[in-house]
């Protein structure tokens, strides 16, 4: 059996995530470990284990994001939840998830995707409240100063117009090509000081 581009992506985001959390858990235990033997936690020890805990929800949040994902794997609200504070922790932007119920992951890949655009668009802080009403998910985002960039929005909504994106951009190539894969479209509102994503 074959697989398409983008199953291939997921399978080596898979493995990246897959092989980097093993390592990144090891540091987070000797650093416990180290504590626990009752010796000062230091400014230096504390910068690397706030370091350790960024890396890991990164981790966790790529696992996501660029990893394999079918529809029948769900995700349940509570895991969703603590991946987004944890990686808020890292950064200005704040994410408030709506959904009660599980949903399955490779709708939240999608919105992980979407969330890593609205960080693009966000370097000065803002918040994205995060919906989902009969199956059709809602990502408003609004912030006191946003980063221009409309080829990158006019291209989420139009691939084929899509403009030259660097590695750091990759998820707005990848957003509306696994949403097509989903049978999703996805459209973007945007002003001065909010953009709304919908898929």
């Amino acid at each position: 059996m074959g697989h398409n581009r983008n199953n291939l992506t997921a399978l080596i985001g898979s493995r990246i995530c897959h092989d980097l959390i093993s390592p990144i858990g090891a540091i987070s235990n000797g650093l416990e470990l180290m504590h626990m033997s009752g010796g000062p936690l230091g400014a230096e020890m504390a910068l690397i284990n706030d370091s350790v805990q960024s890396a890991n929800a990164r981790i966790r949040f790529f696992r996501v994001a660029y990893g394999l994902a079918t529809a029948q794997q769900m995700v349940v609200r509570a895991e969703i939840v603590g991946i987004l504070q944890d990686v808020a922790q890292g950064t200005r932007v704040r994410f408030h998830w709506g959904p009660l119920d599980p949903v399955p992951r490779t709708e939240v890949r999608l919105v992980f995707l979407a969330i890593q655009c609205f960080e693009t668009a966000m370097p000065y802080g803002g918040q994205v409240m995060i919906t989902r009403e009969h199956g059709r998910w809602t990502l408003d985002g609004q912030a006191d100063k946003l980063r221009p960039c409309p080829d990158l929005w006019r291209g989420l909504a139009s691939p084929d117009s899509a403009a030259e994106i660097s590695p750091s951009e990759v998820q707005f190539a990848l957003l509306p090509l696994l949403a097509q894969d989903e049978g999703r479209h996805v459209t973007v509102t945007d002003s001065p000081t909010g953009i709304m994503i919908q898929f």
